[in-house]
């Protein structure tokens, strides 16, 4: 399978922060910046796979800056890592004063993909030729947030499986 390069699968999304996607601070919703990181993701692992893909995970989101009303949102993703069938996501939002050009960032986080064929089934992808040295030291350090995020999983579905599918005011009281 053709190995393919980090910028292959770069994909940017920029938006203005209108008054419908702020809460009451001004400031843009947490959940809209997520589901912005998650849309340009998929298409970074899209582009990448070049098959359709669905989210495994998401890494830990820290809100860095807030992103105000009136400003822009950048966000920007790339396939880091592969494995197998799975794809690591490297993601960076940039916000903006349009009017005085002062960028921050205001989040980073790596999402999980996987590819997957007609039928929903995992399918191999290219593994990642890093060529810049930000895209090397993330691809060297892949295999350790993997293994994190595996331990994690275990423990998602341990709680899963302790908590069940019980509506809590039907649960009997220990």
């Amino acid at each position: 399978m053709e190995k393919r390069t980090c910028t292959h699968s770069l994909a940017v999304k920029t938006s203005y922060v209108l008054p419908p996607d702020t809460n009451t601070y001004g400031t843009l919703f947490g959940g809209k910046l997520m589901a912005y990181m998650d849309d340009v993701a998929a298409i970074a692992a899209s582009r990448h796979a070049r098959m359709p893909v669905v989210t495994a995970s998401t890494d830990s989101v820290d809100f860095l800056a807030p992103v105000k009303e009136g400003h822009s949102i950048c966000v920007e993703a790339f396939v880091t890592w592969t494995h197998n069938t799975s794809m690591e996501v490297f993601v960076k939002a940039v916000t903006e004063d349009l009017r005085t050009g002062q960028r921050q960032v205001c989040s980073t986080a790596f999402l999980t993909f996987v590819a997957i064929d007609e039928t929903g089934k995992p399918k191999p992808v290219p593994s990642v030729v890093p060529e810049s040295e930000h895209e090397q030291k993330l691809h060297a350090s892949a295999a350790d947030r993997a293994k994190h995020r595996k331990e994690r999983r275990k423990q998602a579905k341990e709680f899963a499986e302790i908590f069940g599918t019980d509506y809590p005011w039907n649960r009997t009281r220990n």
